[in-house]
């Protein structure tokens, strides 16, 4: 990687030469096509190409010079994240796979060495490439050298079969890398590529909760099911990881189903109690020989929970009986507004 300036539009730019083995082994043509469909795609948190070419026989593309450092620079430095930050860093990484995706386009190498991080946020780079780095990863994972890729590889890339790989191998990846921002480690460690290989292909990651005992179950769920290690058992797409995450790590994220789920609950309980109202008042009136017209008020109910959070589910039971009674054509409901003085009062 080359730092370089563009003499046209005045601005730095960054200038990555692609491996002669690597060059050697696609050929310029593919890479150029690789190249191009890269150039395509226009995310926010993916880094865009400017242009790329050969000279003096050697491949290079064109990126934009970021201001910033790597997320393996930031790793090396701190070893562990903070969970909100990790969390955000793998959403932004996971909207721009979607996005990808959705274009056809599967990165193949997500790893902290191609997240970059400009100003708070994550940039993914080298869309394009991945493909090529990958053929010359796997060719090397038999050997005993070491190579740090393969610690982010999906079982089905390290076992072959092009034709199998599609987005949810990314989304292995995503997870391996979110693991690491979290426990200070890879999930699976070893002394040469094909040993980190083989635990990818038979062997559950130790629970992130075990290195990092802090953090909330709901977040080592979310990353267990992204490390499954058969493609149809994680999240089906980038956008259900990101929302997997989501609703681990933001509480708000979660709120709309708690609310719904109170809905529910207090319609239901309303329904019981306007039934029994509406027998009593039916043996009432049958006693006095015939029905006659009625008037109830319902009294604002009082949470007697220890979770003064839960005070909007009695208020939202008191709104549903006097809705619900309202409905009782013989029974005359007095409004709401006129009990109001009863509420917090031990007086009935």
């Amino acid at each position: 990687m080359f730092r370089a300036e563009d003499v046209k539009h005045l601005r730095p730019v960054a200038v990555k030469v692609l491996h002669p083995e690597i060059a050697a082994t696609a050929g310029p043509a593919r890479f150029l096509r690789e190249i191009e469909t890269a150039a395509r795609l226009n995310h926010p948190h993916i880094l865009p190409l400017h242009d790329s070419g050969e000279a003096d026989g050697l491949l290079y593309y064109v990126m934009p010079y970021v201001e910033g450092e790597s997320l393996r620079d930031r790793l090396d430095r701190e070893r562990q994240l903070p969970l909100e930050e990790a969390a955000r860093i793998a959403r932004e990484v996971g909207e721009s796979l979607e996005y990808a995706h959705r274009q056809g386009v599967v990165h193949r190498d997500i790893k902290p060495e191609n997240i970059l991080i400009s100003q708070g946020h994550a940039l993914v780079a080298d869309f394009g490439i991945a493909k090529l780095l990958e053929a010359r990863a796997q060719r090397l994972t038999t050997s005993h050298a070491s190579l740090g890729t393969p610690t982010y590889m999906s079982p089905e890339q390290l076992s072959g079969g092009e034709e199998r790989i599609d987005g949810r191998a990314d989304v292995y990846a995503l997870g391996c890398v979110l693991y690491e921002m979290l426990a200070g480690q890879p999930p699976f460690t070893g002394a040469t590529a094909e040993s980190v290989a083989c635990q990818h292909l038979s062997v559950k990651p130790r629970p992130v909760t075990e290195l990092r005992p802090a953090l909330p179950e709901a977040v080592a769920r979310a990353i267990d099911h992204a490390l499954e290690k058969a493609p149809a058992d994680r999240p089906q797409s980038a956008s259900d990881f990101v929302r997997e995450l989501r609703a681990a790590t933001d509480p708000a994220a979660s709120k709309p189903h708690r609310v719904a789920r109170a809905a529910v609950a207090v319609s239901a309980a309303a329904a019981l109690l306007v039934l029994a109202v509406a027998g009593l008042w039916w043996a009432r009136a049958h006693r006095a020989g015939g029905p006659s017209q009625q008037s109830i008020a319902v009294l604002p109910l009082k949470d007697l929970s220890a979770d003064a959070r839960q005070a909007y589910f009695a208020d939202g039971m008191t709104d549903e009986l006097i809705t619900a009674l309202a409905k009782i054509s013989s029974l005359t409901v007095i409004a709401g507004s006129a009990v109001l003085t009863y509420r917090n009062s031990e007086t009935r």
